[in-house]
This record gives C-alpha cells, sequence and structure tokens, in this order.
C-alpha cells in the first residue's frame, strides 16, 4: 500500500467515522481517519482543508494495516510541556529514534486507550534493547483537561510507562497535527454538557535514520501488526 500526501487537511465533522474518496481510473483513495468520542459514540467524518492528509493508493483484497508514505511527512518543530511538567522537544527528543506519534485525549472511552494498549502489548514482545529504543509519543488533543498529572497517571495504565504524554497550548498542538495531515478540532459541549473532542485517528511512524514521517497506521491496527511492524519500523525499514 502506497500513500502520497498532499497540501490538503482533513477537517473533522460528526457524522462518520470514515470517509474515502475513491478516485476515477487509477482507484486511489483519500482516506482521513477521523474520532469523535462522546459517552463512546464515534460520529465523525474527515473533510478536505488547508494541510497535507494522506491519498492511500491500494490495490482491491490488500490486507495490510501499514500505509507507506510515497512522500513522508517532517516531523513537526513541537515544543510541549511532559507528564513530569517539564519542556519537551519533540524533534531534539526523538532525533534518531523510531518514533511513534499518536493525537489523542485521556477521557477517550474507546479507541485512545485501545491504540495505546495495542502498541504496548506488542512493544513488550520486543528484546529489551529494542523496546528501549522506540519512542511513544502520545500528545493530547483535550489540554484543558489532560494536565501533566492526569497523563501521567492515564498514560500507564492505558499503554505503558515508557510513553510520553505531552500537553500544551491548544493552537499549537493543532498545528502540529495538521503538519502530518491529522485535523483536530478544539473540544465542545454538546447539549448534555459531554465534552466532545474530535480528533484524527491515525498513528504515525517516524523512521530514526532520517527522522521522517514515513509510515501511517489506522484505528483498527491490531496488536498483531504492530508486533510483526515493530522490528522493521525501529530499522527504519518499510514493514
Amino acid at each position: 500500500m502506497s500513500v502520497q500526501n498532499n497540501d490538503e487537511q482533513a477537517r473533522p465533522s460528526r457524522r462518520a467515522p470514515l470517509i474515502a474518496s475513491a478516485v476515477a481510473i487509477v482507484a486511489a483513495l483519500t482516506v482521513t481517519i477521523v474520532v469523535g468520542v462522546n459517552g463512546g459514540d464515534d460520529k465523525a467524518t474527515g473533510t478536505r482543508g488547508n494541510a497535507p492528509v494522506a491519498e492511500v493508493s491500494s490495490g482491491t483484497g490488500s490486507t495490510r494495516a501499514a500505509t507507506v508514505l510515497d512522500r513522508p511527512f517532517t516531523k513537526p518543530d513541537l515544543v510541549l510541556t511532559d507528564t513530569t511538567g517539564g519542556t519537551y522537544d519533540l524533534r531534539e527528543r526523538t532525533k534518531g529514534k523510531p518514533t511513534l506519534i499518536y493525537f489523542g485525549y485521556t477521557h477517550c472511552p474507546d479507541v485512545c486507550p485501545l491504540t495505546m494498549s495495542n502498541i504496548a502489548i506488542a512493544r513488550k514482545q520486543l528484546p529489551k534493547a529494542d523496546q528501549d529504543k522506540l519512542q511513544v509519543v502520545f500528545v493530547t488533543t483535550d489540554p484543558e483537561r489532560d494536565t501533566p498529572a492526569e497523563l501521567a497517571k492515564w498514560l500507564p495504565a492505558a499503554g505503558d510507562p515508557s510513553f510520553t504524554g505531552l500537553t500544551g497550548d491548544f493552537a499549537t498542538i493543532q498545528a502540529a497535527a495538521r503538519r502530518i495531515g491529522i485535523g483536530i478540532d478544539p473540544p465542545t459541549k454538546d447539549e448534555n454538557g459531554s465534552v466532545v473532542s474530535m480528533h484524527g485517528a491515525q498513528v504515525i511512524a517516524f523512521s530514526p535514520t532520517t527522522d521522517q514521517g514515513y509510515v501511517l497506521y489506522g484505528e483498527d491496527t491490531t496488536v498483531e501488526d504492530y508486533a510483526k511492524d515493530l522490528p522493521k519500523l525501529i530499522k527504519g525499514e518499510n514493514p
């Protein structure tokens, strides 16, 4: 499966969990996975805006979880606050390291904890040296509620104590997500007072050799998928 990013961004809405546009003749798919969570009810679609989204070209019958990008994303120049309350420079701290980045929030009842859990279980199947190399970065889309303390409490339970949790200014987080094709909207309250956070559900893998985001995973990626691909991702190879 091969992906080419373009210059438009997915803008979330609240109608369906996935939108895929078929492109005539070449049968290319434009896929933007966006999650809207309100009491466990996912209702979101992606539409196209002003920053890169993933354009996926796939043959019928493909069962691969990984989508290799034709044009990798540049790692965002993102400086936020980690779970210790310290400053975390994403580029500096993950330079030359295999890195998975995911945007989500701790009050998400399903997709976010499942994604973190799947990665954590797969990570534990790696040799200890490879476990130490892998960087998993969780960036909140709900920074008002996801304080450093909240992330520090949630991440070990949802995923693994080695995972990095980041919070900070929402506009900064939104802009960084946009640069790697992930659309997020500011959290809002519905008529019942429940907070709804709309965010892209992709995990982006960054190579340790180029520091480029070259592989994309969707919300349906399983433990087995990650376990199969992580050894190659750690080496900077295509899965």
